[in-house]
Formats: C-alpha cells, structure tokens, sequence
C-alpha cells in the first residue's frame, strides 16, 4: 500500500465514522458514466474499460450493503446504446451477461430487470430471467439491473400495460379517462413495487440524466461526481452518503 492509497484509507474511515446510518437513503440509483474514458485516459480499450466498470460492481454493492442501503438500481445498458458500433456492443453485451450471472451467483442480493426484455439478445434475456428466479427469495438488497432501459420508454410501457389492463376488463375509454391519475400508472412500472430512488449519483463530471428513472425521480437528490466509474472509491461513496445527509428534502413543500 503506497502512501496515497494510505491517506485514502484514513480519510475513508473518518467519512464513515460521522455518517448518520438514519439518514442513509434507502434507495440508489447510479449512472455508472465514463467506463470508455477512463480506458483512453490509461491508454487502453474500450472493452477494457467496461471490464473494468463492471467489476466495480460487487465493490458498489458491498458498500451499500455495510450502509444499509435496500435498493440499488444499476444503469447497465440504455436503449440508446444500441447504436454502438458492433464491435463495442458485443463484447458489452456478453460483459453486462457475466454481471448478471455474477449477481446472481453472488448470494445477497435479489436481482429484478428493469428496461424492455423484447429488445435484449435471446441468450442475455434468458440470463436475466434465471437471475431474476435464482434470487427471488433472497432477503438482502434489491438490485435492478437496468439493462434496455429508456426513461421514455419505461412511461410508454406503463402507459400500454395500463391500457391493455383495462381494455381486458371490459373499461371504456370514457370510463379510464375519469379514473387515470399518476398512482395508476406508476403500477404499471418496472419498478412497481419499489420506492423510488432517493439518490442519484453520476459518474464522470457529467450533469444530466440522460434519461434515467425519469418518472421515479422527481423528488430524488442527484450527486454528481468527477471520478471515471472504474476509480469510484469508497470515499466517493461516502461523500456522496454525506452530501444526501445534509441536505433537508423538501417534496415541493
């Protein structure tokens, strides 16, 4: 352990031991941003640097896990990455399957797919769907791996199941209109049953959502970090932890 890594530790340490563990949000989504960056600023690949973002993961988790955090959604793969060269979506494509079978395999925590399965690889679908299985009676954190997932298009999914759910019941379009309020739709979701997030962290110095989550975090707090996602450190975390802490929601009030 060098010196650098050393006042790291220390500093870590000091981060945790003043973290109000009341104040923990209990759910936390991430834009795990700048996986092909950091690759280019070590002289690297691009295949590379996903390798490397996919095994901060267990790390991430593990973190959440120490905190008490109950629900982690993991931006993975959005609709708009399918617009990658072949030759980049490939190899991601079979790094976010051995994430999942990871995940899975791992033991403490529940694994639930939030995006559009119909768009997803045959092989990568049915990965996700044995995770999805092998874990559902484990009672640790809930993770949503968001993998063909658009905020956009998670609304218009929503927006289709519910009237689809009601054209079944025989509901007129008359009927729906006197009834449909956001309650409604957010059953629909991919998160239906789960809170919504309360911190967003962004990775990479970039301040947007791209997308993301975009119905379940209208009233979420956002920490935007500089660091690449591979180098997400511990402290990072905690930091992040720390500035949701400080801050007094207000939910419009």
């Amino acid at each position: 352990m060098n010196l650098r890594d050393l006042v790291y530790g220390l500093y870590a340490r000091r981060v945790e031991g003043r973290l109000d563990h009341s104040a923990v949000p209990g759910h936390i989504g991430v834009i795990m941003d700048g996986n092909r960056r950091w690759a280019k600023a070590a002289g690297s690949t691009t295949v590379h640097g996903h390798r490397a973002g996919a095994e901060k993961i267990s790390e991430f988790l593990g973190w959440c896990s120490e905190t008490d955090v109950e629900v982690v959604t993991l931006w993975l793969l959005s609709t708009d990455n399918f617009d990658r060269p072949q030759d980049e979506l490939g190899p991601l494509l079979g790094i976010i399957e051995n994430v999942v079978r990871t995940l899975a395999a791992d033991g403490r925590w529940r694994v639930h797919h939030v995006g559009t399965p119909d768009i997803l690889p045959a092989q990568l679908r049915g990965t996700i769907k044995d995770a999805e299985e092998s874990t559902a009676h484990v009672d640790g954190i809930t993770v949503n791996v968001a993998v063909g997932y658009g905020g956009r298009q998670e609304i218009a999914d929503a927006v289709r199941s519910m009237l689809l759910d009601h054209a079944e019941k025989g509901t007129s379009m008359e009927e729906l209109a006197e009834v449909v309020d956001t309650d409604m739709i957010g059953r629909h979701l991919y998160t239906s049953d789960q809170p919504d997030p309360d911190l967003v962290i962004r990775t990479s110095g970039e301040q947007r959502l791209s997308g993301f989550m975009l119905w379940q975090t209208a009233h979420s707090e956002y920490y935007f970090c500089e660091v690449f996602w591979p180098a997400f450190r511990k402290v990072d975390f905690l930091r992040a932890l720390r500035d949701y802490a400080a801050r007094h929601r207000r939910y419009g009030g």
